[in-house]
């Protein structure tokens, strides 16, 4: 054998060697990775046996139905019994006055006027630029002054001091001649400016009374007009409300009664004797 053949075969064997050895350790570093991984595995199932099992979820609490906000009880004969002396305490606030009480007449709020017929002929026009004709005349003054006294325990009772004053003097019209005149002569307004009423008793007056309730009585007492007195009798449409009177008061009289003439100026034109006196009046308790 040669020498080259020799070196060959030397190194063969040695590469068969090699192989065998590194065969051998990998077979050795696969059985050990085994034996680490059965151990591990093995580990695993001790602890998950071990573990204690996981609780339960709490039941859920049972649904219930909440109540309606709208929904509103039922009104027991005791709530009824309550709410009707509720409405008795209500009613009894707003009850009618007793006793004597007194009303004050608040000139602003309130009135006197006359209501007289008047006819012009002829020469009115060319004198005082007023066609011929009936007229029917009003003049008017805030100047009233007084009061009611009423006895709300008995409305027919004799009444308290019950006066109102008007000054004549004041009072307009829609002609300044007509007023100037009556204020000079024939009436004379300037030197008897006041008019006086002295009432004395009612007539006619409810015996119940609701408050607000409009009701209409005569009040009759005594009228001074020009120094002269005479009876009359006013019809009066009334409410008491909030503690105030407001109303109207009306009575027919004559000129004549009262010593006044009636004015008569030929072809020019002429009043007559009958008038009315008018009355709007605003009272409040004092």
């Amino acid at each position: 054998m040669t020498h080259s053949a020799l070196a060959e075969r030397e190194e063969g064997l040695c590469s068969r060697d090699i192989y065998k050895y590194t065969n051998s350790e990998g077979k050795i570093m696969l059985t050990k990775s085994l034996s680490k991984l059965l151990a591990a595995l093995l580990l695993l199932t001790i602890l998950t046996a071990c573990a204690p099992a996981p609780s339960s979820a709490p039941p859920a609490a049972e649904a219930t139905s909440a109540p309606d906000p709208t929904e509103v009880p039922a009104e027991t004969p005791a709530d009824q019994q309550a709410d009707a002396s509720t409405e008795e305490d209500t009613s009894s606030d707003a009850s009618l006055p007793t006793g004597l009480r007194t009303y004050v007449i608040v000139p602003e709020e309130s009135s006197a006027s006359y209501q007289v017929d008047e006819e012009f002929f002829g020469l009115a026009l060319g004198k005082y630029g007023i066609p011929a004709g009936l007229s029917d005349t009003v003049g008017t003054t805030q100047a009233i002054e007084g009061q009611f006294q009423l006895n709300w325990d008995d409305l027919t009772a004799p009444l308290g001091e019950n006066t109102f004053t008007v000054d004549l003097s004041t009072l307009q019209s829609n002609q300044s001649l007509r007023d100037s005149w009556i204020r000079e002569n024939g009436p004379e307004f300037d030197t008897y400016p006041t008019a006086t009423f002295v009432a004395e008793s009612l007539e006619g007056a409810p015996t119940s009374y609701t408050l607000g309730e409009e009701v209409s009585f005569q009040m009759v007492g005594q009228l001074t007009i020009h120094e002269t007195t005479q009876p009359a009798t006013f019809d009066i449409t009334a409410k008491l409300e909030d503690g105030t009177i407001t109303g109207t008061a009306t009575t027919a009289l004559k000129m004549t009664d009262f010593g006044i003439t009636p004015p008569d100026f030929a072809n020019t034109l002429t009043v007559a004797d009958d008038f009315v006196v008018n009355l709007e009046f605003t009272a409040r308790e004092q």
